[in-house]
């Protein structure tokens, strides 16, 4: 990795109150603690944790209300490990891009960020489209494949496949990667 690296959590504040949550539900407890220990090492490398997530649709809500609802929920075993801290920072969107209609390009540039690191949920969804419109702004990608969580397996691997191949993604273990 050439510049510098922020860490890009998406989408991991999350209800799972949707179609298809008891297949990513089992997804997410599988990756969860890689997830950790990459939110971990970018906090102790003084690295920008960004969480890039969906509001639910609460136009009128702050991050900390989202946290709240999350963490009053069934799920919250899945959050609270890897909840925001005082130092990172949240950008709320609202489709599956984490760049679309989002102050994150600015934010990365007033970082001086020039590669994004994502983890996060769903591999064959969010996590593609992101990294490509991370391409497509010329940033440098790594996606951490064992801290990316799928609704489906097979779909989840050819996005990391098209993900390496066609946007020049570094595919990595999270615990391989120096950011």
């Amino acid at each position: 990795m050439s510049g510098r690296a922020a860490l890009v959590v998406i989408d991991m504040i999350n209800t799972y109150e949707h179609e298809d949550a008891d297949a990513l539900v089992a997804s997410v407890r599988e990756v969860l603690p890689a997830i950790e220990r990459l939110i971990a090492r970018a906090r102790e490398e003084d690295v920008a944790v960004v969480y890039v997530n969906d509001n639910f649709g609460r136009w009128r809500s702050h991050h900390d209300e989202l946290l709240a609802a999350v963490l009053d929920g069934p799920y919250a075993e899945l959050v609270e490990p890897i909840r925001p801290d005082e130092e990172s920072l949240f950008v709320v969107k609202a489709r599956h891009s984490i760049f679309y209609q989002t102050p994150l390009e600015y934010l990365l540039s007033q970082l001086g960020a020039d590669h994004v690191v994502l983890c996060g949920q769903v591999t064959e969804q969010c996590v593609l489209y992101s990294a490509l419109d991370a391409h497509i702004r010329r940033l440098g990608v790594t996606v951490a494949e064992d801290a990316v969580a799928h609704i489906h397996e097979d779909l989840a691997r050819a996005a990391l496949r098209m993900m390496e191949r066609n946007m020049g993604a570094a595919i990595r273990p999270a615990d391989a990667i120096v950011f």
